[in-house]
């Protein structure tokens, strides 16, 4: 399966002549490879039960009612073809053990990725402080309750949730995968109880203003698939930077399965609840929406603490390690320093700007907007990968400076430019039309333009030149 991790021993000389190239960057070996299949699993359940998600669902609710049905809504989550572009994307990392900012020089070269990374890394960062302030207005309603409400105070939470992320993120990904396994088990178990909660209490509000809500086949349906889609489209571009530290010897079937499985099991029940919790209350934040619908001091203590773990939980997988890599490779710094600068980001991206009391449309917008060139970068990694190098890879040249891959390539630059200018021709769509267009765009300008570019070199287009 890995003819790469087979060899890497005797190719690692290939990469230590790059003294400043830091050994979170470098190839992950068979050794290196820790998680296995059970822990990758809780590791994207502990991702999808997130606050993140359930404002999501929230975001359906307008003015106290759903614009999509129940049919609609589930009818737009099954399109779970995300599983799908994990599987395809996660195959370079799993099998070379090389992290998504150096797969990027394979399609836009040294250069050039550069501003696909930082693509990539922004959003991640932006994602870190929301999920963050979900977590500390969480955490704000605990100390409040405790206090009686002299304290109340929800920048200081905010600030203390980063510094706790922060510190365990300096553990690296082992860190990461305990954190994942206990979060995702105590979360799935909070949310069974809130959503038992919310049909003995609030059947009847639900059913009017969602299940038997009029809703839309239209452009909002179309619309919330590419939210649902564009809200994991971060992640499929770095889906290597999780591959490459899962055990070897894995299909790329069962490894399917492994994305497919919790996404599908965390990922439609948060959204259901989100959307339950926004119709039943008519607020959008989640932590607010659940100290109405709990109303018990002692129980709303308990589902905040739940809703702080989950915020640090899929911060810990989604939005730290890939803006931390694309730091590290862009100043050179150690990883860990890299995870400290991510962190301090993050307290600059005004979160609570994307999500006000009466709406999360601010969130949904943000998502697919940064979507329209996601959406291009992953489609000219796919038809890069499997149609123009029929998944055969050098993978030491893309570690020389002065190899083939260095510079940029203006047929990737282009295309994403051209995939992410028609995403934006209907916004609401960006995620699809980005990789439609952006894939054709590549494989036209790789075949008729640019003759001499060193980037058709190993590519069906190689003889072309």
């Amino acid at each position: 399966m890995s003819t790469y991790l087979e060899s890497h021993a005797l190719e690692e000389t290939e990469f230590n002549h790059t003294a400043d190239l830091d050994e979170s960057l470098k190839p992950k070996t068979k050794e290196d490879r820790t998680v296995g299949p059970i822990s990758y699993i809780f590791m994207w359940i502990g991702d999808g039960v997130n606050l993140g998600n359930m404002t999501l669902g929230a975001s359906l609710v307008v003015a106290g009612t759903a614009t999509l049905n129940i049919i609609q809504t589930f009818a737009a989550a099954a399109i779970a073809i995300i599983s799908m572009f994990f599987a395809l994307n996660d195959r370079i990392g799993y099998r070379t053990g090389i992290p998504y900012v150096v797969q990027l020089r394979m399609s836009f070269g040294m250069k050039g990725s550069i501003i696909s990374s930082l693509l990539r890394g922004i959003p991640a960062i932006i994602w870190y402080g929301f999920q963050s302030w979900i977590g500390g207005t969480a955490l704000n309603e605990i100390v409040k309750i405790m206090t009686g409400g002299a304290f109340d105070n929800a920048i200081i939470c905010f600030v203390a949730i980063q510094l706790v992320q922060i510190a365990l993120s300096l553990y690296g990904f082992h860190a990461i995968k305990w954190v994942e396994i206990l979060a995702s088990i105590v979360i799935m178990l909070a949310l069974v109880y809130v959503f038992g909660i919310l049909l003995t209490s609030h059947s009847e509000v639900i059913a009017e203003k969602w299940v038997h809500a009029e809703g839309s086949w239209g452009l909002p349906f179309f619309a919330f698939i590419m939210m649902f889609l564009g809200n994991y489209a971060a992640i499929f571009l770095s889906a290597g930077d999780y591959s490459r530290e899962l055990k070897s010897g894995i299909s790329d079937a069962k490894r399917g399965l492994l994305y497919f499985s919790p996404i599908l099991i965390a990922y439609g029940f948060v959204l259901t609840i989100g959307v339950m919790l926004a119709t039943a209350t008519g607020i959008s934040n989640p932590v607010k929406a659940f100290a109405i619908v709990v109303d018990n001091p002692y129980i709303t203590v308990g589902v905040s603490a739940f809703i702080v773990i989950g915020a640090i939980a899929v911060n810990m997988v989604a939005n730290i390690i890939p803006p931390a890599y694309v730091i590290t490779l862009l100043t050179k710094l150690k990883y860990k320093i890299a995870v400290i600068i991510t962190g301090l980001l993050a307290f600059c991206s005004f979160p609570w700007v994307l999500v006000q009391d009466s709406s999360a449309k601010g969130l949904g917008m943000f998502i697919l907007i940064y979507s329209a060139f996601l959406g291009p970068i992953v489609s000219i990694l796919l038809v890069e990968y499997y149609i123009l190098r029929k998944q055969k890879m050098n993978v030491a040249d893309l570690y020389r400076e002065d190899g083939p891959f260095a510079g940029y390539n203006p047929c990737a630059l282009l295309a994403m430019l051209i995939g992410a200018g028609a995403a934006f021709i209907k916004v609401e769509l960006a995620w699809i039309i980005g990789v439609v267009v952006a894939g054709i765009a590549y494989i036209i300008l790789m075949k008729f333009a640019f003759k001499d570019s060193r980037f058709k070199k190993g590519t069906i287009f190689e003889n072309e030149s």
